[in-house]
């Protein structure tokens, strides 16, 4: 069965061409044109990923991901024309999985998709579960729990933990903890990790004044202690 791509972008060509490309690669595209009806359309069907313009007029695309990640976890993929890392960081840090700056070529769109879809299921087999303390990680299953409750992260923070949770009292340069994640291609910088750092920090209840569990060690990264009373 095809996997069901919902594409929110206001602009019709670019709707055609990626809807073309992407079903002759085995997938299924759903388009809107703008925040409110792919919030509707989200709400009516069920989809495998999202493919999402940031720069919409009315509600836009930063407004939207806000809203899809207070009811799902599904893959967003952002697109915008925005360079900027400051902006990359604003989506990041709402929730979308990855970003791909426009313009674009669609074999490259293609490949981050597919990365984004791969890290969005659970995976099949294995049995890995990780426990750090008061953390408890399902990997296959993508559930975190601390303390015996729920840790609901997005996807690029839950692969970040597993790394860390990985090499747990161990210093994982900032640097690399992308690529330790297995997030290598996702096009962002050492800010992006802080933040990301900073969000698992308040779901896991960590003092981000006085952190216990991830703690910094300055110029190099981050380690995730092993004991923590």
């Amino acid at each position: 069965m095809a996997q069901r791509i919902l594409l929110i972008d206001d602009d019709a060509r670019l709707h055609e061409l990626l809807a073309s490309y992407l079903e002759q690669n085995g997938f299924s595209v759903t388009g809107a044109p703008d925040g409110p009806r792919g919030l509707a359309a989200l709400s009516a069907g069920t989809f495998d990923a999202i493919l999402l313009d940031v720069m919409m007029p009315g509600m836009d695309g930063i407004e939207v991901v806000r809203r899809v990640r207070a009811k799902s976890s599904i893959p967003i993929l952002m697109l915008t024309a925005r360079g900027e890392e400051a902006d990359r960081v604003v989506g990041l840090e709402m929730g979308a999985d990855d970003y791909i700056a426009k313009p674009f070529s669609p074999r490259e769109l293609l490949a981050r998709l597919r990365a984004v879809l791969r890290r969005g299921r659970a995976e099949a087999g294995g049995g890995e579960r990780l426990v750090v303390g008061e953390i408890v990680i399902d990997v296959p299953g993508r559930v975190v729990t601390m303390a015996g409750k729920a840790a609901e992260l997005t996807g690029i923070e839950f692969d970040i933990l597993v790394a860390l949770a990985r090499r747990a009292g161990r210093v994982v340069p900032r640097d690399a903890l992308l690529e330790e994640a297995g997030r290598s291609d996702v096009h962002v910088g050492e800010r992006t990790v802080d933040v990301h750092i900073s969000h698992l920090r308040q779901k896991l209840g960590d003092d981000p004044r006085s952190p216990k569990l991830i703690k910094t060690v300055r110029g190099v990264g981050y380690v995730l202690a092993k004991d923590v009373t």
